[in-house]
């Protein structure tokens, strides 16, 4: 895990200072990369590469990246992890491939060198990476499938810059004209949605997507990967305890392959069932090793059915865990938010948790950290997978009418005025309920289409709607002829909330830190694996999966916990003691997140 960034001047023209901006969008990165950092000039100047190490795989200097490939011809700046790359390794070396390092970094370049641009789908793992080819004069770069690892990118028509985050991509002087897009995306959904940022100078290179350079001319994404055809597939007629059987060998084997480091792994443990079963796999995986297990709680929740401690610390003596508990306070984290607001790269109104356990995380001396982020979306552990279907049906019909919708909420907002400060998406029902995409919206969004005016400006709200196109690009996931509902919700969850939202703030919460966070339950291998029995799986009670994969079976106190998100004290947030309508604390942090961005903004203008 590290941070990269470079920049590749595919036109001859002037390069003043184009060293210089790489070394700067490296050098905001450092906290990626704590342990080491490289630059390196190629192409008699039209490229340089830059890194910032946390080194994780082959911890010795000689894996220092910038790297380049035994015959010279080939260099990579690469942030992520490859999980086979022994099995990688050892079928090049069998073709004559050199070595001279133990990383998984090299095993890409000869893989590149081998296969070209179809190497990605040999990859398993995350990664977002950019090879120079010094014969062929051409760039690749490629995301992996999930989006786990960031990858955004600017073209001026002169020069394509890229990094692992959009702040560091700024710092080495790309044009910081704001977005309306990606706001109104934030307002929207509490991310921005991908390609989609802040700024619209930068884009997110799609997850699952490759880009060449060649001759001058910057080709267009290439899809490689995707989640929701994989969803697709036709479901295997076995019986559902076989289902259940392949599925939990699945996950096994996916926890099996994130194992692969050479610095010790942790947890980080909640009092859920999604990383309480991933620890009771890895007691049978690692029976000898007294895993670190690190628990996040808050003083506000303490002894309440909100706190994490209690169920987490049963868990973790269940399995022998060496466990951590981290309290904060709320006086703590109200000191703490300012440079929370600051490490996120992109607005979030998630990410803080992720920020206080990677912070503990790194206390305790790990790099490493698994986390269980994933089950809910694959699984079927949100109450989407009810809700979403439900609104379909109910507002399918009253939605066919043109106008209807949008009548029913202005004469609701008039006639329920209580409604529509209290729960105000409730009053679009008919006008967003009757589609996949805007059910969705409905369920999962912060604000709706016609509340942005009012807080965007006209103006703005209106450019960044048209330039977003919410509802096609929510519907995007469903693209691949997926008929279970059950798993069109999958895809809707795993194609917008976990990759936008979940995945990016693992990333920029857990590298404000130096800590990589490892997802077993988000792998593209795992997802190929069990998609031929989801549908069944689901059917069946979805996350139950989970709690028969550890030999040693679960405590039975957490099996009998009632579901419940994480949840951090909403006062030190909002700035009150006095806590509002629990359906607005989002909103109101929401705009507080925004007004920080702006802030941003003034005073780069």
């Amino acid at each position: 895990m590290c941070g990269i960034t470079g920049q590749y001047q595919y036109t001859r023209t002037s390069r003043s200072g184009f060293a210089f901006q790489t070394a700067s969008a490296a050098e905001y990165m450092s906290a990626r990369g704590p342990d080491g950092d490289g630059l390196i000039t190629l192409d008699n100047g039209d490229l340089v590469f830059a890194h910032r190490r946390l080194s994780i795989i082959d911890p010795t200097k000689r894996a220092t990246q910038p790297m380049g490939e035994a015959t010279g011809r080939l260099h990579i700046t690469f942030n992520g992890e490859i999980y086979n790359h022994r099995d990688l390794r050892s079928d090049l070396a069998a073709r004559g491939y050199t070595f001279k390092t133990a990383s998984d970094t090299e095993v890409i370049l000869n893989l590149y060198l081998q296969r070209g641009a179809e190497a990605v789908h040999a990859l398993q793992g995350m990664f977002a990476f950019a090879i120079f080819d010094q014969q062929e004069k051409t760039l690749f770069v490629a995301r992996d499938p999930y989006g786990i690892k960031p990858f955004y990118y600017s073209d001026d028509g002169r020069s394509f810059s890229f990094a692992s985050q959009v702040k560091a991509l700024l710092t080495g002087g790309v044009d910081d004209t704001v977005d309306p897009a990606g706001i109104a995306g934030f307002a929207l959904l509490g991310h921005v949605p991908e390609p989609f940022t802040t700024h619209r100078a930068i884009k997110a290179l799609p997850a699952g997507h490759h880009l060449t350079i060649r001759n001058g001319v910057v080709g267009s994404p290439t899809r490689f990967a995707s989640p929701g055809a994989v969803l697709a597939t036709r479901a295997a007629n076995v019986p559902l305890r076989e289902a259940m059987r392949a599925t939990q060998d699945a996950v096994r084997a996916s926890l099996f392959r994130h194992l692969e480091a050479d610095v010790p792994i942790g947890l980080f443990l909640s009092a859920g069932l999604d990383s309480a079963a991933l620890l009771g796999a890895l007691q049978d995986l690692r029976p000898s090793d007294a895993l670190a297990a690190i628990t996040l709680t808050f003083e506000t929740f303490s002894g309440t059915a909100q706190d994490e401690e209690r169920g987490a610390r049963s868990v973790a003596e269940h399995y022998g865990a060496r466990h951590h508990v981290e309290q904060v306070g709320e006086a703590e984290l109200s000191t703490l938010l300012p440079a929370i607001l600051r490490d996120m790269d992109q607005p979030s109104v998630d990410g803080i948790n992720t920020w206080l356990v990677a912070r503990a995380a790194r206390q305790t001396g790990l790099k490493v950290a698994l986390s269980g982020i994933g089950g809910d979306e694959l699984f079927g552990g949100y109450s989407t997978f009810r809700t979403v279907p439900g609104l379909v049906r109910a507002a399918a019909r009253p939605a066919a009418f043109p106008g209807f919708g949008k009548a029913a909420r202005h004469i609701g907002s008039t006639l329920m005025p209580t409604l529509r400060k209290g729960n105000p998406k409730a009053l679009s029902l008919f006008e967003w309920g009757g589609t996949w995409p805007g059910a969705y919206l409905l369920r999962r969004g912060l604000f709706m289409p016609h509340e942005l005016p009012n807080l965007l400006g006209r103006d703005f709200a209106s450019a960044g709607l048209e330039r977003l196109q919410p509802m096609a690009l929510i519907g995007t996931s469903l693209g691949s002829g997926i008929r279970d509902p059950k798993l069109r919700v999958a895809a809707l969850e795993i194609d917008n909330y976990l990759k936008n939202q979940l995945l990016r703030d693992a990333d920029w919460a857990g590298m404000a830190h130096g800590v990589e966070i490892r997802t077993p339950l988000v792998d593209y291998r795992l997802l190929q694996d069990v998609a031929p029995f989801l549908s069944a799986v689901l059917q069946a009670g979805g996350k139950s999966v989970l709690a028969e994969i550890p030999r040693k079976p679960l405590p039975p106190s957490l099996l009998a916990r009632s579901k419940s998100g994480f949840s951090i004290p909403s006062a030190p947030l909002l700035g009150t003691a006095t806590l509002p309508n629990p359906r607005l604390t989002s909103r109101i942090w929401a705009r507080q997140v925004l007004g920080h961005f702006k802030q941003i903004e003034q005073l780069a203008a």
